[in-house]
């Protein structure tokens, strides 16, 4: 039975937070006809979050091309993301099969051009009204049910209701604290910082990771010739670190395995970042309510896949409630396959993100897949399918999978066992 709406409601959605998950979804719940309200606190069209990965994962390329975003940041000179990592075993170096199709990719872009993008894409998206300025600042709840939001603006307090509230305000979402969805939190003993660099060239011109055990940094070009580079330490080095930020932070850059040459590069940023990044995981809805993004899942910011959730959870979202919001279904039915969809697609990886930010060395399967990667092509381009999200734990260890690692392995310790000729 279809719920009874509540009377005088403004718009179908009322989302809180105008970044890339809220954005993504006013433009997909309005292109399937729902009146979306999409409130941003803060009063500059330009505004952007400063502290992220700067890139999107191949598993959101879909969202973009469906959001007709993908010509505007290939003009904005956004980077495709290819990779490569650092192991003990060597450089990683997923390459397209000979004959094969390319490898999956997304965009390495700077949050200042991404951001403001898909806020003015969402502002000229008919039955979007973007209202800048608007800060959450508590639900309007009937019977245990939220029908509406209290903003404060410019113009002062208002009420807004609406069918779905939607909680797209980031990992302290105030969203999720008004409607009491608890929150559970995972230490992570790494710490971050990163910095802005130009004509720092990385090998083969493309995104680096060093898996170092415990310690981790990565280096991503982005648009304008931009290089995004960050170090993340085990918590054990924080207090000599934090003692010279700079000297510690280029030290760290210059000690890795085939170091870019950092000391040639102009750095055009402040070194930024944070000394306590735990992981956060709520559900993802509640009567009335739904929350995506870091609002409802917060990585660990080392795999750089913030971005792409925050793009899929709105897809999710969209495809699962815009029917009922324009008044052809049931709302709580349609929340609780959003809720199934956001957890069977990142509960795996969010596990695994939870364990690996123990700041632990590898786990044997880990030393099984990494080591194998290092060695063999097909290895290599299964895992540049699981760090782009496009498959999940289950796929990544495959019976197949694990099979095809262990033969590489079995074949690479006969080799350097046989004597030399």
């Amino acid at each position: 039975m279809t719920r009874p709406e509540s009377a005088g409601h403004e718009y179908d959605v009322v989302i809180s937070g105008a970044s890339l998950a809220g954005s993504a979804a006013a433009i997909l719940l309005a292109r399937r006809g729902a009146r979306v309200a999409l409130l941003e606190r803060r009063s500059d069209p330009e505004a952007y979050k400063v502290l992220c990965t700067h890139s999107i994962t191949a598993n959101a390329y879909p969202v973009l091309d469906e959001l007709g975003l993908v010509p505007a940041l290939e003009k904005a000179g956004a980077v495709r993301n290819d990779a490569r990592w650092y192991t003990r075993w060597g450089w990683i170096e997923p390459k397209a099969a000979p004959g094969g199709p390319e490898l999956p990719y997304a965009y390495n872009i700077r949050r200042s051009v991404l951001d403001p993008m898909i806020r003015a894409h969402a502002a000229a998206t008919p039955g979007v009204d973007l209202l800048l300025g608007h800060q959450v600042t508590g639900l309007v709840r009937e019977d245990a049910r939220t029908v509406g939001v209290r903003a404060s603006s410019p113009a002062g307090v208002r009420e807004i209701r609406a069918r779905l509230v939607v909680g797209a305000d980031g990992k302290d979402s105030a969203v999720a604290k008004f409607a009491d969805v608890p929150v559970r939190q995972f230490e992570n003993t790494r710490f971050g910082y990163l910095a802005h660099f130009r004509d720092l060239p990385l090998a083969g011109g493309i995104g680096q990771t060093w898996f170092l055990e415990p310690d981790m940094a990565y280096a991503f070009p982005n648009d304008d010739g931009v290089t995004v580079l960050a170090v993340l330490p085990d918590k054990k080095r924080l207090p000599a670190f934090r003692e010279d930020l700079e000297g510690s932070f280029l030290d760290f850059v210059r000690a890795l395995p085939d170091a870019p040459p950092i000391d040639s590069a102009e750095r055009v940023s402040k070194i930024i970042g944070t000394i306590d990044y735990p992981l956060h995981s709520r559900r993802p809805t509640a009567p009335g309510l739904a929350l995506i993004g870091d609002a409802a899942l917060t990585g660990d910011p080392l795999w750089g896949v913030g971005c792409g959730w925050a793009l899929e959870s709105a897809r999710w979202l969209a495809e699962a409630v815009a029917p009922a919001v324009t008044g052809r279904g049931d709302l709580d039915t349609s929340l609780a396959a959003y809720a199934r969809t956001h957890g069977r697609r990142l509960r795996g990886h969010q596990q695994l993100a939870v364990d690996f930010a123990k700041a632990r060395p590898f786990n044997p399967v880990e030393r099984l897949m990494f080591s194998a990667a290092a060695r063999d092509p097909w290895v290599a381009r299964h895992m540049h399918r699981f760090a782009s999200r496009l498959i999940g734990p289950l796929g990544f260890l495959s019976p197949v999978a694990v099979a095809k690692a262990s033969l590489v392995n079995l074949r690479h310790r006969r080799t350097a066992a046989q004597p030399a000729r």
